[in-house]
């Protein structure tokens, strides 16, 4: 049994005051996320749209998309034919995919404020479904890839990419260095999809057909310990906490952060490694009543 699973069930987290959190917390980190994890995230958004192959013509949902790192991305591959929708809790991310698509001229790019995990969107209008790195930060992430699975058209494509084990992530101590000074914790089940089949069992789980999946090694390269501060601290998932730090909690959390990957540094810079898990699935046809299928 998936321990972090089990102590979900057993000790609830309030969902509301999660989301809350999040809404805030990417709205602190919109200004510098870009600069501090474009380059960083990069494999997992190729391996994302790799496995999903969105398709000259077709109509894609972004969930959780941040400021558009994936969704400019996905435009480019559907081409003027297509069309994309993002959406983020974040106004201020929203606020940057419709800076970002108009600055390129992209006119089949439109974003909107939307929870991941209770759509605005009719069932089956779109062939396909992005999340990418947004998973982990959901109260109910298995509510929104079903959400995937609901929008999508018969024969669409759905993909998600999370961040895998804990203990191949040689950043997570962020987590309790943070959570150890304020009250609630920022992202209490952030590893829970990324350990072993747990992401893939959510998406066959949803209905999802012809589900693979896929492990990454990867290395985060920071060329300075304040630039290692900056990603996490700044742009990144725990911003509203440290927002809310007086200079002598930063000077502390920095200091503890950064003796935690010391083991990476290498001279001035840090190569500190990471793992991402992509998945993707198909919806198939409806099965008539009083048939039987098995997947």
């Amino acid at each position: 049994m998936d321990v972090q699973a089990a102590l979900c069930r057993e000790f609830p987290m309030d969902a509301k005051l999660q989301r809350r959190i999040q809404r805030y917390g990417w709205d602190k980190a919109a200004a510098t996320y870009e600069q501090c994890w474009r380059e960083q995230l990069r494999p997992a958004q190729d391996k994302l749209l790799q496995m999903v192959q969105p398709r000259p013509g077709d109509s894609v949902l972004d969930v959780a998309c941040g400021t558009g790192l994936v969704t400019l991305r996905a435009a480019s591959l559907v081409g003027p034919g297509g069309r994309v929708v993002g959406t983020d809790l974040s106004d201020r991310m929203v606020e940057a995919v419709q800076a970002a698509a108009t600055a390129a001229d992209v006119s089949t790019v439109t974003a909107t404020r939307m929870d991941a995990e209770n759509l605005s969107c009719e069932d089956e209008c779109f062939d396909v479904a992005l999340c990418s790195l947004g998973l982990m930060y959901m109260p109910e992430p298995e509510r929104c890839v079903r959400e995937l699975h609901r929008i999508l058209r018969t024969g669409g494509r759905a993909g998600a990419a999370v961040w895998g084990q804990r203990g191949r992530c040689g950043w997570a101590d962020i987590f309790p260095i943070v959570d150890a000074r304020v009250k609630s914790e920022v992202c209490p089940l952030f590893f829970r999809l990324g350990s072993g089949d747990a992401l893939a069992n959510a998406f066959s789980n949803a209905g999802f057909v012809d589900v693979t999946s896929s492990r990454l090694e990867t290395s985060l390269w920071f060329a300075s310990g304040e630039d290692a501060c900056l990603a996490c601290f700044v742009g990144g998932p725990v911003a509203l906490a440290y927002d809310r730090f007086d200079d002598a909690t930063r000077r502390d959390v920095h200091a503890e952060y950064l003796a935690s990957i010391e083991p990476y540094r290498h001279g001035a810079s840090y190569a500190i490694p990471g793992e991402f898990v992509v998945v993707a699935g198909t919806k198939r046809a409806s099965t008539p009543s009083g048939s039987s299928s098995t997947h």
